[in-house]
C-alpha cells in the first residue's frame, strides 16, 4: 500500500471521537465513511458527540448505526471496500464479520497503556487507583478485548489532582496526534505491529452511574478522589439530602483535628460558598462546587445519606 491512497473507514461517537476525526480531516487523511449513532441514541454516552456536521462539511457520508454489527452496517462499510477501519470511542465489540471487512485490518483507540489496564470505565479507574502514570494506545483490534497487537502508545504522568475531564483531555490530545501519524504510516507501509505481554495484562470492570454513589464512612481522601474519577464528562459524585439528589463536582480533602465531632454524612459548616461534611475517618470534607434539583444548600447539621429519604 505504500503510496496508495488508504480507504478509510471511521467510527466513533463521543468527544474523543470528534476531535479524532476532526484531526483526521486536517491533516489530509479524511475517511471515506463515517459511521455514528443517532442523536436520537445519545443517552448511551454521557461524552456523545454529533459527528455528522463535521462529517458533512468535510464531504464524508455518514451512515448512523444502533449496532456496529448488524447487516444494515455491515452492507454500508462492505460497499466502501475499506482498507482499514479505526474505531475510536464506540462502545460495542467489533465481530469477527466487522473484523474481516478491511484489507489491511482494524485500529482502536484505549485510554490505558495497554496491556495494562484493559475493559471499561479506564479513567475513572486510574484516578481511582490513585495511578501515577496513565498512557493513550492505538491497537490492532482482535477478537479478544484490547488485546491485539500495539500500533503506537504515548504515556504520560497522571497529577496528584487529577480529574476525569483533565485525564480525559490528556487522551483526546494524544489521539489527535497519533492518530494521523498512524495513517500516514499504513499510507507509507512503514507502520509496527507489537505484541501485547498478556501476561502483564489488568482488566478494568465496568461502572455505572450508581457506582458514583458517595459512602460518607469513607475517609475524607477517598471520597475527594470519587468527585474527581467521575465527574464530567461523566454523570458524577453524588449524595442525598432527603429525597433531593446532590451531585458534587468539585471538593477537597481538609483534615479535622478533633474540631469538628459528629457522624459521618453530617454537615458541619455551611456558608454560602459551600459546606463542610465529616467522613469516616474524622477528617473533612470541603465541597466547592454541587448540584441539585430542586436547588439546595446543605444547612449545618443536617445528614447527607446514602439513598432518598
Amino acid at each position: 500500500f505504500k503510496g496508495a491512497n488508504v480507504r478509510t473507514v471511521f467510527v466513533g461517537t463521543v468527544h474523543g471521537s470528534l476531535v479524532a476525526l476532526n484531526a483526521l480531516v486536517e491533516s489530509g487523511h479524511p475517511p471515506y465513511l463515517v459511521v455514528t449513532l443517532p442523536k436520537d441514541a445519545s443517552a448511551r454516552h454521557s461524552d456523545f458527540a454529533d459527528l455528522t456536521e463535521l462529517a458533512r462539511q468535510s464531504g464524508i457520508t455518514v451512515f448512523h448505526s444502533r449496532n456496529i454489527n448488524d447487516a444494515a452496517t455491515l452492507d454500508a462499510v462492505r460497499q466502501v471496500q475499506p482498507d482499514l477501519c479505526l474505531v475510536v470511542g464506540w462502545s460495542q465489540i467489533c465481530k469477527a464479520e466487522f473484523l474481516d471487512l478491511p484489507k489491511l485490518g482494524s485500529i482502536g483507540f484505549h485510554p490505558a497503556p495497554l496491556p495494562k489496564f484493559r475493559g471499561r470505565a479506564v479513567i475513572p479507574w486510574t484516578i481511582l487507583l490513585d495511578e501515577k502514570e496513565s498512557g493513550s494506545s492505538l491497537f490492532w483490534l482482535d477478537k479478544g478485548t484490547d488485546s491485539g497487537d500495539l500500533v503506537m502508545q504515548s504515556n504520560f504522568q497522571v497529577d496528584a489532582d487529577e480529574t476525569a475531564r483533565s485525564l480525559y483531555d490528556k487522551h483526546t490530545t494524544n489521539l489527535a496526534t497519533m492518530l494521523p501519524r498512524v495513517v500516514a504510516q499504513i499510507t507509507d507501509a512503514t507502520v509496527r505491529r507489537i505484541p501485547q505481554d498478556h501476561a502483564k495484562a489488568s482488566y478494568c470492570a465496568k461502572r455505572t452511574p450508581d457506582d458514583g454513589l458517595i459512602d460518607w464512612h469513607e475517609s475524607a481522601k477517598a471520597i475527594e478522589r470519587l468527585v474527581r474519577a467521575v465527574g464530567e464528562p461523566y454523570p458524577g459524585a453524588f449524595c442525598f439530602m432527603g429525597e433531593t439528589k446532590v451531585v458534587i463536582d468539585a471538593a477537597r480533602a481538609a483534615p479535622n483535628n478533633g474540631r469538628f465531632i459528629g457522624l459521618p454524612g453530617q454537615v458541619q459548616l455551611s456558608k454560602s460558598e459551600g459546606f463542610t461534611v465529616l467522613c469516616g475517618d474524622g477528617n473533612l470534607l470541603e465541597v466547592l462546587k454541587w448540584r441539585s434539583d430542586p436547588k439546595g444548600h446543605p444547612k449545618i447539621h443536617w445528614k447527607l445519606t446514602g439513598s432518598g429519604s
